[in-house]
């Protein structure tokens, strides 16, 4: 059985830092692309930032470039995928989302992928606010 396992989220002020993490289980692929998504109420799910094992990729949003930081490790027939946020910003505010697919390229993965394409988590919401 799949299962991805998000947190980290939580209310941080602007300008402050958050480290969101995944642990998906249950997978059996040798090569597979993993990210982060966000959605707010009323609004398209967005591909935050991606990461690619077939070919080491990664994919920011314009956006978040140069504020977050995707990093992954495979452990004990475990992948961890971790969203180091730094600079938030109020518009930064969503529930984030992890999901994890068939090998694709990072910026593949962050565009094309719907809930309906591979393996998503529950969620975990981040607030920035005063």
């Amino acid at each position: 059985q799949v299962q991805l396992v998000e947190s980290g989220g939580g209310l941080v002020q602007p300008g402050g830092s958050l480290t969101l993490s995944c642990v998906a289980s249950g997978l059996s692929l040798d090569h597979y692309a993993i990210g982060w998504f966000r959605q707010a109420p009323g609004k398209e799910r967005e591909g935050v930032s991606c990461i690619s094992s077939s070919d080491g990729s990664t994919y920011y949003t314009n956006s978040v470039k140069g504020r977050f930081t995707i990093s992954r490790d495979n452990a004990n027939a475990k992948i961890t995928v971790t969203l180091q946020m730094t600079s938030l910003k109020a518009e930064d505010t969503d529930v984030y989302y992890c999901a994890v697919g068939p090998t694709l390229p990072a910026q593949a993965m962050c565009l094309v992928a719907t809930p309906g394409f591979g393996f998503w988590g529950q969620g975990t919401q981040v607030t920035v606010s005063a």
